[in-house]
């Protein structure tokens, strides 16, 4: 909520004396580190991504000016699964990323986080996404390295469980909840942590790979309607691991995104699935229909995943 005249100077007032208040970093990253360049990512809400890009891009211009890193946001449809929260990643050294985040949060907090009294909300919260093969680095043997960022920073540090999300989906979220000085703090911990992560940086070569698993938490059936995905096993294991065949109609002027230049939207979902994906020959439409034929071949789970992939890059069009 964006405050006007004297208040909204108190209220900036009043953000800088909390982060002044907060726990400040209280080292600097090693030199190898502070040299490396990495990246970030964390969830945002549409209204908050809105208030990132500002009118015209203005604001993530400046900010990226100011603070040296780039800056970058999954589309309005492309959404972290199970949330209607967009990704933004943020790519730099230590030092740009931090304080291209410190500049974010801030604004967010300003924006998002004032009581009607003009007050700033004592507590915020980021939700960062970390690949599950980095989450160990964070935890530590018997959770102690956790243990000592939270000591460290004074804010609390929650990581979600690996076993809560979608098929293909190796990402996990690390929600930190604080003052602004003690996010800052904990994300400084947390990013030097997974910089000495050697396999970390591959998981910046696809920032936003959500969209073809899952559209807006919801999975698209064979007729268009949505249902609640649910990642539980089948009670009927059997059935749902045993091969079968669904066919679908697609219509034919959006065969194109589907497949993907050089096919590659089609592989990606196939290997993404696990299911093989066929599309008919131009010309050969599903009966009394223009709609060409996307045969999905694999187990029941493998097709419901495929079918909400299609059906996602179909959106992407038809939405715009």
């Amino acid at each position: 909520m964006a405050m006007e005249g004297n208040k909204s100077t108190d209220t900036a007032a009043q953000a800088e004396v909390q982060q002044n208040q907060s726990s400040p970093r209280k080292s600097s990253p090693p030199p190898d580190n502070e040299e490396k360049t990495t990246h970030l990512r964390f969830l945002l809400s549409n209204a908050e991504a809105g208030s990132v890009i500002g009118k015209g891009g203005s604001t993530i211009n400046d900010i990226q000016s100011e603070s040296g890193a780039r800056i970058q946001l999954s589309r309005n449809f492309e959404y972290f699964p199970g949330t209607s929260d967009r990704i933004i990643m943020v790519s730099g050294t230590v030092n740009d990323i931090l304080k291209a985040i410190d500049l974010i949060l801030s604004k967010l907090l300003q924006e998002f986080y004032v009581a009607d009294g003009g007050e700033i909300a004592p507590e915020s919260k980021i939700r960062l996404v970390v690949p599950n093969s980095s989450c160990g680095g964070i935890i530590g043997k018997g959770g102690a390295i956790i243990r000592s960022l939270i000591e460290d920073s004074r804010a609390s540090i929650k990581i979600s469980p690996q076993d809560n999300y979608y098929p293909g989906l190796h990402d996990r979220l690390v929600t930190v909840t604080g003052a602004l000085g003690e996010q800052m703090r904990a994300v400084e911990l947390i990013l030097l942590k997974l910089v000495e992560d050697q396999y970390y940086h591959q998981s910046a070569n696809a920032p936003f790979p959500y969209a073809a698993l899952a559209y807006n938490g919801m999975n698209y059936g064979p007729n268009g309607y949505g249902g609640n995905y649910q990642n539980n096993r089948s009670p009927n294991k059997l059935q749902e691991d045993r091969s079968t065949s669904v066919t679908i109609g697609i219509a034919d002027e959006h065969i194109g995104i589907v497949v993907g230049r050089g096919g590659r939207n089609i592989m990606e979902m196939s290997q993404l699935s696990g299911a093989r994906i066929k599309i008919s020959e131009r010309g050969d439409f599903m009966s009394g229909t223009s709609d060409r034929k996307v045969t999905i071949t694999g187990s029941q789970r493998a097709i419901r995943l495929a079918e909400s992939m299609i059906s996602q890059k179909v959106a992407s069009v038809t939405e715009r």
